[in-house]
């Protein structure tokens, strides 16, 4: 069987090494996932750039990634921080390569309000052109987009939503995301099929994202190492389903377009 184009850019993957600090609710202890076997799965595969997102798992703990971003100028990283960091070290994130910050609300069901001092920090976000990385559970999904929307934040949407919700894409919170993205600020991951139970059952949510964001809004990323699935899914398993989703090659590169305008500028 012949590789698969691989699209430019991977906007969802993870690094780590197995003797880092975990958080005391991370939900897995994964192998090690260094930065030169992510570099090796790139180049292999013909991934240009990469997005490193945020890891629930290691909460507030960046330091691994600051130092793949000083080394490596084709990525960039998303962050998990606390709502009362402080805005000189978001700037210098920023300028480190640094481009939003993930909120991971679907882990658990107890997860402060976005209020009080999450607004001011979203608004930050806003201020410095990041963009917001959520993750949330179909019956919050709504409420949190509109917070975000209301600081002005940009917003990017994991997974397809990962809303496995009995009623599918016509879910109240699959819905606020589709009506999010046609207000203009949104964008969607394709990625993470491997997650859903059945995969297949993602099927539908990729349907529907493509009909309404087109190729303007959507992203494609691998989810590299794929957490809990690290001996049942490949990197080549991720550009096949790419191209399950989206068989037309000028819409791939329409996807790769957007993806490095996001987060390469």
């Amino acid at each position: 069987m012949s590789k698969p184009l691989a699209p430019l850019i991977d906007s969802h993957l993870h690094i780590w090494t197995k003797d880092m600090p975990l958080t005391d609710t991370a939900w897995h202890a994964p192998p090690d996932a260094p930065l030169e076997q992510c570099l090796q799965q790139l180049d292999e595969n013909g991934v240009m750039f990469a997005v490193i997102a945020g890891a629930s798992i290691h909460g507030q703990y960046a330091d691994y990634t600051r130092r793949a971003l000083k080394q490596h100028r084709r990525l960039r990283a998303t962050a998990v921080l606390s709502p009362r960091t402080d805005i000189r070290q978001m700037e210098q994130m920023k300028q480190e390569g640094f481009v939003g910050v993930r909120l991971m609300r679907s882990m658990h069901g107890d997860v402060p309000e976005l209020d009080g001092d999450y607004r001011m920090y979203l608004r930050r976000v806003a201020d410095l052109d990041w963009h917001v990385h959520l993750v949330d559970l179909p019956e919050r999904t709504a409420q949190s987009i509109a917070v975000i929307e209301a600081s002005g934040a940009k917003l990017v949407i994991d997974h397809m939503g990962h809303l496995e919700a009995e009623d599918g894409i016509n879910n109240p919170g699959f819905k606020a995301i589709l009506a999010a993205i046609e207000r203009g600020n949104t964008w969607v991951k394709i990625s993470g099929r491997f997650r859903f139970d059945p995969p297949c059952s993602a099927d539908k949510y990729a349907k529907a994202l493509l009909s309404v964001a087109g190729t303007e809004r959507l992203l494609w990323g691998s989810d590299w190492p794929f957490a809990g699935f690290e001996n049942s899914v490949t990197y080549r398993d991720t550009l096949e389903e790419f191209h399950h989703y989206v068989d037309d090659a000028k819409m791939r590169h329409e996807i790769d377009q957007t993806g490095l305008k996001l987060y390469f500028g």
